[in-house]
C-alpha cells in the first residue's frame, strides 16, 4: 500500500490538463486552492498505515490475498459493509471535509456486480476484464474517480433527443481496438487528485439511447481529457496568506467539470458498451452504495458539534439550558444518520458475483435523511455561534498594529480564551456551514448521490406497501 508521501509523489508524475480561473494550472499538487483537497485524500493513505486503524482502513483482497487499502476492496461480507460506514465516519471526523475516495470504491463494487450480470445474459467478457483492472487498482493502491453525473442539457428530453447530443457522454466511434467517446462529467469530486477515472451512465437507458450506455476506465491524464475546476465560496482566502480565515486550515475538497473530447478507450478498459438494459442496474446499485457512503457526513457532523460546543464555551454561554438542548439535538440528529448507514450495511445481501450489497431501501432512507439533517445541524451551530461568525474582520486586521488592539479588546468574550482562538472556532463553523467545506457538507448532502427526489423514487419502488396493507386488514378483520 502507498504511503501519504508516495501518493503525493504519484500525483506529481501525472500530466493533467487542468484549468482554473481561465488559466492552465501547471502544478496541481502545490496549488494553494487545490492542495487542501489533496491533503484530505492523503489522509486515507496515512491512516491505513496506523496499527490502531488497520481493521477499518485495510482489508485482504479476495483476488490476491494481499492486504490492501479498503477503498480498493470488494465487499465480501456484512462486516465489510459495516466497516465501510465506520471508516467513512472516522475520515469525516479526521478531515472535516470530503476525502474523495468513496465514489471510486462504490464504482468498483457496483461494477463487480453488474459486469457479472451482463456476462451471464449476453456472454460478454466484461467481468474477467473488470477483475484484471481491479487487481491493477488494488496492487497500485490507486485513487479512482467514479464519474456518473452528465451535464444532462434539457432535463425534459432523453439523451438521444438532446439539442446537443454531447449533453450525455456517448460512444461516437467503435473501432477494432476500442471505442471513441465524447461528452463530459460534471461535479466530479476529487477529480484532479485521482489516478484513474471510471465513467458510467447517469440514468436508465432505452434502445434509442444505446450509444450512451457506456462504462469505461482511463488514466486520469489520458489524451483528450480536460479538467475545469469549480469555484467554491471563500476559495480565494487560501491565497491571502495566514490561515485563520480559512477555518479548516488543513483539509478541503474540490469539484471539476471533466471533458472527454474524442477520447480513445481500448477494449480492455471497456465494461459496458451499448448494453442499455444494464445501465439502470448500474446506476441503482452504485447509487445505493454511494448513499451508504454518506456516513462521512456523520464524521463531519462530529466536527461541527465539537465546534458548536467550543463556541458556546468561548462565548461564555455553555451552561445556558437552551444551548445545552441544542447540542443534544445536534447529537440526536447526527447519531440518527449513523443509525441509517449502519442499518443498510447490516441488512446487506450477497449478489450472484459474490459481492455484498447494502439494503437498497435503507440506503435510500439514510441518504434522504442526509438531505435534511446536516442543514438543521448547521442552523443550530450558527445559532450557537452568533452573528460574529459572518461579520468578523480578517486575520490581517488581527495582526495589524493599527487595529489589533481593538480586535483584542472588543472580540474577547471568555477572559480565559484568547481572541484568536475564538476567531478560529467561529471561522471553522463558517467554513463548515457557509464556506468551502459547505460544498462537501451541505450541497453535497443535498445533491450528492442523487437529489432528494431520486431517493423518494427508490423508496417508493422498494417499499412493500401491499404487505403493509395485508397486515392492517388482517388485524381489523377485512377480508383479504
Amino acid at each position: 500500500m502507498m504511503t501519504a508521501e508516495e501518493y503525493e509523489e504519484s500525483l506529481r508524475q501525472l500530466n493533467l490538463n487542468v484549468y482554473m480561473f481561465g488559466e492552465r494550472v501547471e502544478n496541481v499538487v502545490d496549488n494553494p486552492i487545490i492542495r487542501p483537497s489533496m491533503n484530505a485524500v492523503a489522509k486515507t493513505y496515512e491512516l491505513a498505515h496506523l496499527p490502531e486503524h488497520e481493521d477499518l482502513m485495510t482489508a485482504v483482497s479476495h483476488l490476491t490475498g494481499n492486504r490492501i487499502n479498503r477503498f480498493t476492496h470488494i465487499h465480501q461480507d456484512i462486516g465489510d459493509l459495516i466497516k465501510k460506514s465506520k471508516m467513512g465516519r472516522l475520515l469525516g471526523r479526521e478531515t472535516g471535509c470530503c476525502f474523495q475516495r468513496c465514489v471510486g470504491m462504490d464504482t468498483l463494487n457496483a461494477l463487480s456486480i453488474v459486469t457479472y450480470n451482463t456476462d451471464r445474459k449476453y456472454g460478454t467478457q466484461y467481468y474477467p476484464r473488470f477483475l484484471t483492472y481491479l487487481e491493477y487498482v488494488q496492487e497500485k493502491d490507486l485513487v479512482v474517480d467514479g464519474a456518473m453525473t452528465d451535464p444532462k442539457g434539457h432535463r425534459g428530453l432523453p439523451p438521444h433527443q438532446q439539442p446537443d447530443l454531447d449533453a450525455f457522454l456517448r460512444v461516437v466511434e467503435e473501432r477494432q481496438d476500442g471505442i471513441v467517446v465524447r461528452g463530459a462529467k460534471a461535479h466530479q469530486t476529487g477529480a484532479v487528485n485521482s489516478h484513474e477515472i471510471i465513467a458510467m451512465p447517469t440514468l436508465s437507458m432505452r434502445q434509442e439511447d444505446a450509444d450512451y450506455a457506456v462504462c469505461f476506465a482511463l488514466p486520469s491524464d489520458a489524451e483528450g481529457i480536460t479538467y475545469i475546476m469549480g469555484r467554491q465560496s471563500c476559495d480565494t482566502r487560501k491565497l491571502e496568506g495566514g490561515s485563520l480565515d480559512q477555518g479548516n486550515i488543513r483539509f478541503g475538497g474540490h469539484e471539476a467539470l471533466v471533458v472527454f473530447d474524442n477520447v480513445f478507450v481500448p477494449w480492455d478498459r471497456v465494461f459496458m458498451c451499448r448494453e442499455h438494459d444494464f445501465a439502470g442496474q448500474l446506476v441503482e446499485i452504485f447509487a445505493a452504495y454511494h448513499r451508504q457512503s454518506y456516513a462521512c457526513k456523520v464524521g463531519v457532523g462530529d466536527v461541527l458539534i465539537g465546534a458548536a460546543q467550543t463556541a458556546a464555551e468561548y462565548n461564555g454561554v455553555e451552561k445556558a439550558s437552551h444551548v445545552r438542548d441544542k447540542i443534544v439535538e445536534m447529537n440526536h440528529l447526527n447519531e440518527t444518520l449513523y443509525c441509517g448507514c449502519i442499518a443498510c450495511a447490516s441488512e446487506g445481501h450477497r449478489e450472484p458475483s459474490g459481492t455484498y450489497c447494502v439494503n437498497i431501501l435503507l440506503a435510500n432512507v439514510h441518504k434522504h435523511n442526509v438531505t435534511r439533517f446536516p442543514f438543521e445541524l448547521s442552523r443550530l451551530a450558527q445559532d450557537i455561534a452568533g452573528g460574529l461568525m459572518v461579520t468578523l474582520p480578517s486575520e490581517k486586521d488581527l495582526r495589524s498594529p493599527e487595529t489589533a488592539q481593538w480586535m483584542e479588546k472588543y472580540f474577547r468574550a471568555n477572559p480565559d480564551v484568547s481572541t484568536e482562538d475564538r476567531m478560529r472556532i467561529l471561522r471553522l463553523i463558517e467554513n463548515l456551514t457557509l464556506g468551502t467545506a459547505a460544498v462537501g457538507y451541505l450541497t453535497e448532502s443535498m445533491h450528492g448521490a442523487g437529489s432528494p427526489q431520486a431517493q423518494r423514487i427508490m423508496i417508493s419502488r422498494r417499499v412493500n406497501v401491499a404487505e403493509k396493507q395485508r397486515a392492517a386488514k388482517r388485524l381489523c378483520g377485512v377480508d383479504t
